[in-house]
Formats: C-alpha cells, structure tokens, sequence
C-alpha cells in the first residue's frame, strides 16, 4: 500500500495563490470537489447545477455517475469563465462552427446537441481540431497537461518541497473532509469509490498521526 501524498490547508492556499484564470478553477474544483483532473476537463456545462450547489461527474471512474459538491468558493470565477466561454461558443456558431465531441452514439440520438449549450465542455481547447479523421471541425476540452504545467510551476514557486501532483488535491480533500469528522462512507460517495477499503488509505494521513491515532506521549 502506498500512502498518497497530501497538503494541508494552509499549502492549498499557497498552491492556488500562485494561479490565475482557468488552472486556479480547475485547481480549486478539484480540492473542492474531489475531481479527479480528467473528470474535470470533461465537465459539460450541463453537469453545473449552481441552484443545488453540486457537480454531476458523468462516466466517471467505473463508468458511473455521481454527485458532488460546488464550492462556493469557486462560483463567482467559474461564472465569470462560463460567460468567455458562452461568447466564444457564439462566434464559433457564427462561424459555422460550435461542434464538441459527444459521448458514443449520442450525437445520432440527439443530432443537434453538439451545438447545443448545454454540451459544450466548461474548460474548452483554444484551438478548434480540424483534422478530418476525427469529424467535423470540433473544439475539445482542454488538455490535462495544461493543467499539469501550471500545478508544477505554482508548486514550485511557492517552496513546497513535497512531490504535489494535480491528484494529490483530491487526496487532500478526502483527508480533510475525514479531519472534519465527515463520515468514511460519504467521502466514499463523494469520491466515487466502489468499495470503502479504497478510502480507508486516507485514514493513514490523518493530522492527528498515523490512522488517526493520537501518540500517548502527547498525554505527558
């Protein structure tokens, strides 16, 4: 068993301190969510639901779906960026563009969806793809290696001297949300898991020592 790597809070704060614009969101999501970076590049902006305070994670881990939380924290940024996007979905279709890649065989099901707001990714590609063995001109979500720079150089900059990659934010979440006392079973619905001895790893990185368990030495 390998024991994930975790940051605490106050290292969370530094890490998103030290980004901007669409790696802060993303970073944020997935502290705040307990995403994992693919599933959040592949967010449609359907899957947002604001009113109910959650993100639906559609094929995720598993091919299953769950539910998870929207940080109010990220809503006014990640609101500031849906707007971007939505004006740069206009000019595409004015362009005669605004396809996005769809999910197997639905784009015959649902032949106008590809257009359609809703399905469009929340973290789209700058570029549109245009190679034709792929389809029509289409605009994928960004790349994880976008990502995966921006993680790189902010823990860098901030001194951090731990091996930070993109997942170890959801590591952190699961074991923050075990710190607060949170349920085991709930962090294990919150993170996808298929079975509760998945989520149990994260009772070994517990502030309060290994599993958990507070030294008897720290009663003399």
């Amino acid at each position: 068993m390998r024991v994930p790597v975790v940051v605490s809070i106050d290292e969370v704060r530094a890490v998103l301190g030290q980004l901007s614009g669409v790696p802060w969101i993303v970073v944020a999501l997935l502290y705040g969510a307990g995403l994992r970076l693919q599933e959040t590049l592949e967010l449609r902006v359907k899957d947002l639901d604001f009113d109910r305070h959650q993100i639906v994670v559609r094929r995720g881990k598993g091919q299953k779906d769950r539910r998870t939380m929207l940080p109010d924290s990220v809503k006014a940024r990640l609101t500031a960026h849906l707007g971007d996007v939505r004006r740069q979905h206009q000019r595409d279709l004015s362009e005669g563009l605004g396809h996005v890649t769809l999910p197997v065989a639905l784009e015959r099901k649902y032949p106008n969806a590809a257009t359609d707001w809703g399905w469009q990714f929340v973290f789209p590609a700058a570029r549109i793809c245009r190679d034709p063995r792929f389809g029509p001109p289409s605009r994928y979500h960004l790349h994880e290696s976008v990502i995966q720079r921006a993680v790189t150089a902010a823990v860098r900059r901030t001194g951090i001297a731990k091996r930070v990659s993109c997942h170890t934010f959801r590591h952190s979440f699961a074991t923050h949300l075990l710190e607060d006392g949170y349920d085991i079973r709930t962090v294990q619905e919150l993170l996808g898991h298929a079975d509760v001895s998945t989520t149990m790893i994260y009772t070994h990185v517990l502030n309060r020592g290994a599993l958990g368990v507070r030294s008897p030495a720290d009663r003399l």
